[in-house]
């Protein structure tokens, strides 16, 4: 059972960026950061649907350090925005 999870949490996650790629491309906008912060909203949105609040498996709880790293890392991309445009 929880290894059908884990596909549907891998296969989602993979077509929900093949999709921001592919409109990416389609738009000549190639952005790092701007598909960093497209890819935390859609993890962050897939494990709030598949996590449940009374068990707790162990690839949930890693999934949660991995969304952990990822929102210190969109923390130092805002604070490096901000930086950007005050020096200006």
């Amino acid at each position: 059972m929880w290894g059908d999870k884990k596909k549907l949490t891998l296969l989602v996650l993979s077509v929900w960026l093949a999709i921001v790629v592919i409109f990416m491309a389609l738009a000549n906008i190639l952005n790092v950061e701007i598909l960093f912060v497209l890819w935390l909203i859609g993890i962050l949105v897939i494990i709030e649907l598949i996590d449940s609040p009374y068990l707790s498996t162990s690839y949930i709880r890693n999934l949660k350090v991995v969304i952990s790293a990822g929102v210190g890392v969109f923390g130092l991309i805002v604070a490096f925005k901000v930086l950007e445009i005050i020096s200006r």
